[in-house]
């Protein structure tokens, strides 16, 4: 039988979004892949995750031993400030769903995704692993920051309680290609791309909101696909692991619209909207930890990735989430 050659069968949930993409296209175009492995990636239209038969029946089918687990709601500042509810629940019965039925159809491992945002509003600076629970997270995305944090309970849980192996992974902001590139509702990068983008087809000033001084570590989806891939194969920590550029290239918000003016070739008014909210000012964190483990990962310097997202989103207009 065929099957006896795979090692391991890797099935991704949330597989169609902009972490799902990068991974795929890491294994497909950069050689990622590694003999035995059997992946799988799945998006909302395979099935339910709030429904935990629905959940259960896509485990049943797969037969996964290791899953990614990258399927949440997710939105931007304003979207999160308007349905901190919404957030709560839904990604509560997500992880809830995902993780008991890998445990119950015995997954050797679950590495989830969090983010920087789950950690206290008040803080020292750098953050790290171990201060995820020391305060309450900042009040615009407290919904879905409490629901990601309780990823972390879980997961010692399932160890405590099991012996589980279930680990999850906090990466700072994330950009790249395939991103939701919604004005509105999405994440400050992939927004000021499409404010840009139609700036420049209408000859009007490029509208930034807030002050454009709030400071954030940015990182690209094919770098942080590459990790990801390390984490399921070589990281065996229950404790979570912060995958972040440096705090020495984190950068403002001002200085990323420039870096997606220049990327554009836009010539045209940048104005910074000061009545809208600037949400968290700072939520720098150490790489300290991934770099005991990967001294010399190299990460997509900032441009570059801004570039070659960019040049993604244009020859991708018609068809990119908006």
């Amino acid at each position: 039988m065929e099957n006896k050659t795979v090692k391991m069968r890797v099935m991704v949930t949330g597989g169609s979004g902009l972490v799902g993409r990068a991974i795929e296209h890491v294994l497909k175009e950069d050689g990622g892949a590694s003999e035995g492995e059997e992946w799988i990636f799945l998006s909302s239209k395979d099935g339910n995750l709030m429904d935990p038969d629905e959940t259960k029946a896509l485990f049943k089918k797969h037969q996964p031993t290791h899953v990614i687990h990258l399927a949440a709601m997710v939105g931007g500042l304003f979207k999160n400030m308007r349905q901190n509810l919404d957030f709560w629940r839904i990604n509560m019965y997500i992880n809830d769903n995902v993780l008991q039925a890998a445990h119950e159809f015995g997954v050797e491992k679950v590495v989830s995704c969090l983010s920087t945002c789950i950690f206290p509003d008040k803080t020292t600076y750098p953050i790290d692993e171990n201060m995820i629970h020391n305060g309450p997270p900042h009040e615009s995305n407290f919904g879905y920051s409490y629901a990601k944090r309780m990823i972390d309970v879980h997961n010692r849980a399932y160890c405590a309680q099991f012996g589980r192996k279930y680990t999850a992974v906090i990466p700072t902001n994330i950009f790249g290609p395939h991103d939701n590139f919604n004005i509105e509702d999405g994440h400050v990068l992939p927004g000021l791309i499409h404010k840009t983008y139609i700036a420049m087809k209408e000859g009007t000033p490029l509208q930034v909101w807030g002050s454009g001084r709030p400071l954030r570590q940015f990182i690209y989806s094919l770098d942080l696909a590459r990790l990801f891939l390390w984490v399921l194969r070589e990281y065996n920590e229950v404790e979570p692991i912060i995958l972040s550029v440096g705090e020495e290239d984190e950068v403002s918000i001002k200085q990323a619209a420039d870096a997606v003016v220049k990327a554009l070739g836009f010539n045209g008014e940048v104005l910074y909207d000061t009545s809208k909210s600037d949400g968290q000012f700072k939520k720098t964190a150490s790489n300290a930890k991934l770099r005991k483990y990967l001294p010399d990962f190299t990460f997509t310097p900032f441009h570059k990735a801004i570039k070659e997202t960019c040049e993604w989103f244009v020859a991708n207009y018609e068809v990119a989430r908006k």
